[in-house]
């Protein structure tokens, strides 16, 4: 069975849901998708479920992830593999290929959910099809399905195309199996014959659901002469489906007459936390002030009493996991940089940092303005009153009623000298851990993986002046063995990483950087040095983000030459100039874009488009396609750069805050096409979570 997708669907399998709701819960079919046993329905996942299904049958292998992007949306990339395609040598073909579906009708009480689905829409076309399909519940654990197929779902017992309009050109479906992928064959949709389909789903009990069906797939590539994987006897299928524990199911299933299939399934939904409440210790009460206390005057001019102010106050929020830079005390206000690396709620940083502040300030300092410092920079300033946090934390609404009092500004100026907490800087950190490296879809080995040692260092000289440096120490892996090469019309800008994964030994990233504030709602960044395993060079970028704003823009310009194999300090002779202009925007409602336009690493032209959907939880979940004037021909296998990428906060699984994520990118093909150079320290991903849009979205845990 394909591991391509094991390492997510490990962690998928890891979540268990709270059992104090009840969550809507949807069967999965052999491909993937909310379905019977081959075939869809036409049911929707609870909305941001994702789910990864493994399967296997004599007619194929395939590993499936599916997203639940809105509630009447889905998203599939599955990766399948099929034996014996190459009819003459036996070879198996390794196919990648999407699926979206969209349920435009609601099950009502009489009228049946209805939804249309393109399936392999962007791939080689070995399963591509189009259905409508419909799905209505007669009683409750009854439900019954029929639909209309096209391409594989109008294989079986097909009939002259209904869409006689759209179908006028064509007698029948044109195209096939191409072999290259990557191209969107909408000439394709809804045309030659079209087959019915259906089938019936009966859940006695919650863990238990059986299913039969009538298949339209006649599975022509499988069971043609030469292939053979399996026999067509029979359109009729049957299933068990049982649910092993919350959020992970087995389907067992007898399939056209002649075969049987297994099928795994596991999800989670980021929404909800796998540890109910979760585990995080209490914060600090306020502390109500008495102004009658001497302790509220003549404090301003006693230097001694400042300074011990300030060390307390440090020393407190360092309990709580949130490090102090630098602290000002005025007479009617106090001013705290912190640096929060724990919390992925920022607003949960903000209300802990001013709890705190109402026990270790005077009584007399009524305004808190509490700067969150980002790589040596101020991201912004929360500016609070000290009697709203008093007379909020206890009431039920006091999270909403507080971000409406609170001020959020730009703050352009760092701490003074005089305010630093003493033994600031310079500042030492290091880490040694392990790493975990994969790559797929090589067809000589779906799946490789590294695991080794990692130490990391950082030396912050001064505030936004940082030296750190990462080296890689391979352990066991198969990542080195990769031989396959692909011929390419363009610079071998990415082509040839599997040659630098055969380091043992690898230097990743040794670069100093130099954060910096231009101006109001502007930030810098320039980084020299080994940027990463592929580039060395010099970057530099200039982003514009107003604190209120759902909009940024930003400039970045790179100089980079290509290092040697080895990962050493050697630099081999490929160089280059690329840069983009890029453009970010907040949809709301947890969506954000992102286009980038510019000149990438093989001198190629042109712009990636960008779509996440982000949870207020640090969860995010996206996609990104790239096109460039590279032609599709030029490109290869694949014909232009995409794929999906995966945020995964640790929060999730352990219930209480740590501040790291997992993150993941699943790219079919890496190509030379469409390559951007990978720097660590991008501005908008640092500061935007200070800004009034992101604190939002967290706000409500701001008295966590």
């Amino acid at each position: 069975m394909s591991t391509a997708l094991a390492s997510l669907a490990a962690l998928v399998a890891t979540s268990t849901a709270s059992s104090t709701e009840q969550r809507k819960s949807v069967s999965y079919n052999v491909y993937g998708v909310p379905g019977l046993i081959d075939m869809p329905t036409a049911e929707s996942a609870e909305d941001a479920e994702l789910a990864t299904t493994l399967s296997y049958f004599p007619g194929g292998t395939r590993a499936t992830m599916t997203f639940q992007i809105t509630p009447r949306l889905s998203g599939s990339f599955r990766y399948g593999r099929m034996d014996r395609f190459n009819t003459t040598t036996g070879a198996e073909i390794y196919d990648r290929s999407f699926d979206l579906r969209y349920r435009f009708v609601d099950e009502g009480r009489y009228r049946p959910a209805v939804a249309v689905g393109f399936q392999d829409f962007i791939g080689t076309g070995l399963y591509s099809g189009e259905y409508l399909v419909a799905t209505k519940t007669l009683a409750p654990g009854l439900k019954v399905t029929g639909g209309i197929g096209w391409g594989r779902l109008g294989s079986y017992g097909g009939f002259s195309n209904p869409l006689g309009a759209i179908d006028a050109r064509f007698r029948s479906r044109p195209g096939g199996f191409t072999g290259t992928g990557g191209q969107v064959e909408a000439g394709k949709w809804f045309r030659g014959d079209a087959a019915l389909f259906g089938g019936i789903s009966y859940a006695p009990t919650d863990r238990l659901t059986l299913k039969a069906e009538y298949s339209s797939d006649a599975y022509s590539f499988e069971t043609a002469a030469g292939r053979s994987l399996f026999s067509h006897r029979s359109p009729l299928n049957f299933g068990i489906d049982y649910k092993l524990a919350e959020g992970a199911n087995v389907q067992l299933s007898y399939l056209y007459g002649d075969t049987v299939g297994v099928a795994f399934n596991f999800r989670l939904n980021p929404r909800h936390g796998s540890v109910p409440g979760g585990a995080g210790s209490a914060p600090i009460p306020v502390k109500v002030r008495d102004l009658q206390s001497p302790a509220a005057l003549g404090w301003t001019t006693n230097d001694s009493l400042k300074s011990t102010l300030r060390q307390g106050l440090a020393q407190i929020l360092a309990q709580d996991g949130i490090l102090v830079e630098a602290v000002r005390l005025e007479g009617r206000q106090a001013t705290v940089f912190i640096r929060n690396e724990k919390y992925i709620a920022r607003a949960e940083a903000l209300g802990r940092t001013a709890r705190v502040m109402t026990q270790a300030t005077p009584s007399s300092v009524e305004t808190f303005r509490i700067v969150p410092m980002v790589e040596g920079i101020p991201a912004s300033a929360v500016v609070i009153r000290r009697r709203d946090l008093e007379a909020l934390e206890h009431d039920p609404n006091g999270a909403w009623r507080m971000f409406a009092r609170a001020r959020i500004e730009d703050q352009v100026e760092g701490p003074s000298r005089a305010d630093l907490i003493e033994d600031q800087f310079p500042r030492f950190r290091w880490s040694l851990g392990p790493y975990l490296k994969a790559s797929y879809f090589d067809p000589d080995s779906p799946a490789r993986v590294d695991v080794g040692l990692r130490a990391k260092a950082d030396y912050t000289i001064a505030p936004g002046l940082v030296l750190s440096g990462q080296v890689d120490q391979r352990l066991v892996g198969n990542r080195d063995g990769a031989t396959r090469f692909d011929p390419s019309t363009l610079p071998r800008v990415r082509s040839d990483a599997g040659r630098y994964a055969k380091a043992d030994t690898a230097l990743t990233r040794l670069t100093l950087a130099s954060y910096f504030r231009p101006g109001e709602n502007l930030y810098g960044r320039v980084t020299a040095g080994y940027l990463e395993p592929m580039y060395a060079g010099v970057s530099g970028e200039v982003l514009w983000k107003p604190v209120d704003s759902r909009f940024a823009f930003g400039v970045e310009m790179n100089y980079v030459r290509q290092r040697d194999f080895d990962q050493g300090f050697g630099l081999r002779g490929y160089s280059t100039l690329t840069g983009h202009a890029s453009a970010y925007f907040d949809f709301g409602n947890g969506f954000h874009g992102q286009v980038d336009a510019g000149r990438y690493l093989a001198g190629d032209w042109g712009a990636t488009v960008a779509l996440d959907r982000e949870f207020a939880n640090g969860w995010k979940i996206g996609a990104y396609a790239t096109f460039t004037d590279v032609s599709f021909g030029d490109f290869g296998e694949g014909s232009f750069d995409k794929g999906l990428r995966f945020e995964v906060p640790l929060d999730h699984f352990l219930g209480r805050p740590t501040g790291k994520t997992y993150k993941a990118t699943l790219q079919p093909l890496s190509r030379d096409g469409g390559a951007r150079v990978q720097v660590d320290g991008r501005l908008y991903e640092r500061v935007r979570d200070y800004h009034e849009p992101e604190l939002e979205k967290t706000w409500g845990r701001f008295w966590r």
